[in-house]
């Protein structure tokens, strides 16, 4: 029985992109305990994963924000000592940066990672004692499974599952019938896509019988919401989720239309149909990634549309959502 301990602190989208690692250790080295080592937002969420016995917390942005604070201090020092109150066989740290090869130095066992010509930031390959090279070109998803299977000494296959379990969770304010969540907020401009589009979108899916729902995160992202639900007949505006209900939200949806932001990926991981609207970064690499295993209706329930420089039109959008809804409500 090997005791394992992950580092891949953030984002939602990293974390996300890390998880069929779990599915893949266990699979193959049945009888494994996995620990996690993630920001603080993202320890409810790993604890969906039936796979990963326990999440342990640390908070380096709230640190860098609140940095002369005595508080976020004490806690930081906490979770360092917490890394560091068990003994694992192996920690394998999937960033590959300095902060996330530092944290895995805090913990006690044979530490691996990427090589030097793999890790994000190659210094940080001093601080293992396996090294994994990795081609970047490509999928993270892809790139965190290959790290890890050699790291580990387990076969390597291309099929893979996310791994997420939800139970049943009440939400009344979610009205009975069938929904499509709009992930219309993001933390950059060059990402979002115009307010008009997804008023079309929005109208043309609630012809169909959809009902749209606008989650979001902060004030301004609210505001956001309250001004499309305005233009989009029906619509409805979330209250404030955690990230266990808004996984719950995403899970029964009959479709999610996003921008590039880490709830989209965590849409697909849940096998919701998801559309990936993408007009800044390229998708070959961080793009949405489907897992056969976990798709609502099999078959490829993740698309991506757009890239760098080239956002889509509504048009292409409204054909695509057509095709993974079937066509109608």
């Amino acid at each position: 029985m090997l005791r394992i301990l992950l580092v891949k602190t953030s984002s939602l989208g990293d974390v996300i992109h890390n998880l069929p690692v779990v599915c893949d250790i266990h699979a193959h080295l049945q009888g494994s305990i996995v620990d996690w080592v993630c920001e603080t937002p993202y320890a409810d969420l790993l604890a969906l994963h039936p796979g990963v016995r326990r999440a342990v917390p640390i908070s380096l942005r709230h640190l860098k924000k609140n940095f002369f604070s005595t508080n976020a201090w004490r806690e930081f020092l906490e979770s360092k000592r917490d890394i560091g109150r068990e003994r694992y066989d192996f920690i394998i740290d999937s960033q590959g940066l300095l902060k996330s090869a530092g944290i895995a130095a805090c913990a006690h066992g044979m530490r691996g990672g990427y090589a030097w010509d793999s890790a994000r930031e190659p210094l940080a390959s001093c601080f293992y004692q396996r090294r994994a090279s990795v081609a970047k070109n490509q999928h993270a998803v892809m790139r965190n499974r290959k790290l890890v299977a050699q790291v580990l000494g387990y076969p390597f296959s291309d099929e893979f599952e996310y791994g997420l379990r939800l139970s049943n969770v009440s939400q009344p304010w979610l009205q009975a019938g069938r929904y499509a969540v709009f992930l219309h907020a993001t933390s950059r401009a060059d990402k979002m896509w115009p307010d008009a589009d997804w008023v079309v979108l929005g109208r043309r899916l609630g012809a169909q019988g959809l009902r749209i729902v606008l989650p979001w995160g902060t004030e301004d992202e609210k505001n956001a919401s309250a001004r499309l639900a305005v233009s989009i007949p029906e619509a409805l505006v979330a209250p404030g989720l955690t990230l266990t209900e808004a996984a719950h939200l995403l899970s029964g949806a009959a479709l999610v239309v996003g921008v590039d932001t880490g709830l989209a990926h965590l849409a697909v991981a849940l096998g919701a149909p998801t559309i990936g609207i993408y007009g800044a970064t390229r998708t070959e690499r961080t793009g949405l990634l489907g897992s056969n295993h976990e798709g609502k209706h099999g078959g490829t329930h993740a698309v991506n549309l757009g890239g760098a420089g080239n956002a889509p039109d509504v048009e292409i959008v409204w054909q695509t959502a057509q095709r993974l809804v079937g066509g109608h409500a």
